[in-house]
This record gives structure tokens, C-alpha cells and sequence, in this order.
């Protein structure tokens, strides 16, 4: 663990670039932590304005088939930037998406948060997902590992970015339309 993280991870602050006094204030395991659960539960009850509010503007949004590979050059489940995603929702507000009619019901339980550093303004979180989804076909389980990239902002946190990586990317997934 970097001297960055260690800090972090102890509370006390953490020196690194990032604003006009040079540092920045290091996002905590617990602060970290009900971000992510706030995240989960705007998801879940599909509260997806307040959910696309917690974007910074160069967001990047990623489910990769292959969790070593560049998302830039390989595909990928989804790879949304600030205006997909925004397309996403919209999309989805129209009730035209017939994969999400009626919408699935979800519930998220996210666990082991850690926080593994800084980089530049960022604060790297990872967390375990796991996802309950029931629909007319039937329940499925869907499970991964997600980083984020956690700001901090006039607005309070902010996602910079997410990495969902599931547990069965490499096989066959019969639909994934919601969002992870």
C-alpha cells in the first residue's frame, strides 16, 4: 500500500496534485463507502436523474468482457462516456426501451469497499456488487468487482469514473439492461 493510501485509510491527509493549494482532501474508506451505497440505491429504485447527477463531466462508464484488456482498443459490455450516459437515461425515460418494460426490480447489496489510493484528484475505490434482478423470465444473480473513481466537487462526490467487472464476463449473457 502506497504512503497515499495508508494515509487515506488512517484519515489523515494525503499530499498530492490536484487544486490551487497543491493538495487534496482524501476521500475516506466511510465517506467512500456511503457514496457507494447511495449510488446503489438511486440505481436500484431507478432514480436515474439523481443517478446520472453523481457523473463528473469527463465520466467514463465501462462493463469490460476482459478485465486486463485496454477499453480503448478492446470491446466491451458497455463503454459509456459523459454523453452516452446521458443518452442512456434519456433512453430510458421514454419508455421506448422495451428491455426495461416494465423495469426490472433490483436490489444491490455492496460490500468489501477499499480505498487503494490517489490519483491526481481521484480517490480509487473498489467494492463487490452483487445484484438481484426479477423480471417476468425470472430472477437472476449478477455478482463483480467495480472501481471507481471517486471526486470530490463543489457538489460534493462525484464518480469520475466505473469499472464493473462481472464475474461471468466471459460467457454468454442473455441480457444486461439495466444498469450495473
Amino acid at each position: 500500500m502506497t504512503v497515499a493510501a495508508q494515509q487515506i485509510v488512517d484519515g489523515t491527509p494525503a499530499p498530492t496534485a490536484g487544486n490551487d493549494t497543491g493538495t487534496v482532501t482524501p476521500i475516506g474508506v466511510d465517506e467512500a463507502a456511503q457514496f457507494l451505497y447511495r449510488e446503489a440505491r438511486l440505481a436500484d429504485a431507478h432514480e436515474l436523474d439523481a443517478w446520472e447527477a453523481l457523473w463528473t463531466d469527463d465520466a467514463l462508464y465501462y462493463v469490460p468482457i476482459d478485465d486486463t484488456a485496454d477499453p480503448m482498443t478492446s470491446m466491451s459490455i458497455i463503454f459509456d462516456n459523459r454523453g452516452r450516459i446521458a443518452t442512456r437515461i434519456k433512453q430510458l425515460h421514454t419508455g421506448r426501451r422495451h428491455a426495461q418494460r416494465p423495469p426490472s426490480r433490483l436490489c444491490r447489496t455492496v460490500g468489501n469497499v477499499e480505498v487503494l489510493g490517489v490519483e491526481g484528484t481521484d480517490t480509487v475505490v473498489t467494492s463487490v456488487v452483487q445484484i438481484v434482478e426479477s423480471r417476468e423470465r425470472g430472477t437472476r444473480f449478477w455478482a463483480g468487482r467495480v472501481t471507481h473513481k471517486l471526486r470530490r466537487t463543489d457538489d460534493g462526490l462525484r464518480m469520475s469514473t466505473k469499472k464493473v467487472v462481472l464475474v461471468d464476463s466471459d460467457r454468454p449473457l442473455l441480457s444486461l439492461s439495466f444498469l450495473v
